[in-house]
């Protein structure tokens, strides 16, 4: 994957820039202001991959994400994750008695909230972290901070007052790259695959249930379950599953074959390797 072009969310210092740098070290980026301007420039070949936040050991989903990635024409490639350590930025001549704003994006935010409560913050969203970082040293006053990486306070010339605002130790967001060409590795035995793909159920008694039993009896391992309703609906719901396997164990198309007969509107999103970084994380 040397020598790619990679679409992220966000301008340079923000997590994702960080993340993009660890694994593509070698390759071009473009910054874009969101994510689905970020997943545009790989639909229309503009870049070939985009980096795209999904969840957070802290604070949860990225509600946005997986309301945009059914919609999209992209499949996933890989997963990564990525430590996230926030700091609390701020002016140069500030001190932690000056601030009285705290701006960064809403999940920085929330993956901070006992502490930005426990000091009396009042938090501002804002569209990314970097972005917060930026705005603080344009503004140029001294009672307004922000939650961003390290690096952001390199590039922006700010201080960092607290190099640790996190409220949890271990903070880890999970990150997706999409690709427009759908890429499924060859099955190998000693090698632990996920397959990700979204569904809805048929209008019938039980059909969640159902649908979900073929896993079940199957000996497939679930590891998250997500529903939301669609857009325009009050009813149908859809439902992302990430599931332990590969599309070429037979256990695995034995429970899809099940999940066809109550589901419909079923789209496998991608088949790729399992990050390792998920056996020392039991919560995920």
């Amino acid at each position: 994957m040397k020598d790619k072009i990679i679409a992220y969310q966000g301008i340079q210092g923000a997590y994702s820039h960080l993340a993009y740098k660890n694994i593509f070290p070698t390759s071009q980026a473009i910054a874009c202001e969101t994510f689905q301007k970020a997943m545009h420039l790989v639909e229309s070949d503009e870049a070939d991959l985009a980096m795209i936040p999904i969840e957070n050991s802290t604070a949860g989903r990225v509600e946005e994400i997986y309301r945009l990635i059914p919609k999209m024409r992209l499949h996933i490639l890989d997963e990564h994750f990525q430590a996230v350590t926030h700091c609390l930025l701020a002016l140069k001549d500030a001190t932690i008695e000056d601030i009285k704003y705290v701006s960064s994006h809403p999940q920085a935010l929330a993956q901070c909230h006992a502490k930005l409560s426990d000091l009396n913050f009042e938090p501002i969203a804002k569209f990314d972290t970097a972005g917060a970082a930026q705005e603080i040293k344009k503004l140029n006053d001294r009672q307004h901070a922000a939650v961003a990486s390290s690096l952001a306070a390199k590039l922006y010339d700010l201080q960092i007052l607290d190099d640790d605002f996190g409220d949890f130790k271990g903070n880890t967001t999970r990150f997706l790259i999409l690709s427009k060409k759908s890429t499924i590795p060859i099955f190998d035995n000693d090698i632990s695959y996920i397959t990700s793909l979204v569904f809805t159920v048929r209008n019938i008694p039980s059909a969640l249930y159902k649908a979900l039993g073929g896993f079940a009896t199957n000996g497939i391992n679930l590891i998250k379950l997500e529903s939301y309703s669609m857009t325009g609906s009050m009813k149908a719901s859809q439902f992302h599953v990430d599931i332990d396997g590969h599309t070429d164990e037979q256990n695995l198309q034995l429970a899809l074959d099940e999940l066809r007969f109550f589901a419909h509107e079923i789209k496998v999103l991608g088949v790729y390797k399992r990050d390792s970084h998920r056996d020392k994380m039991k919560t995920i």
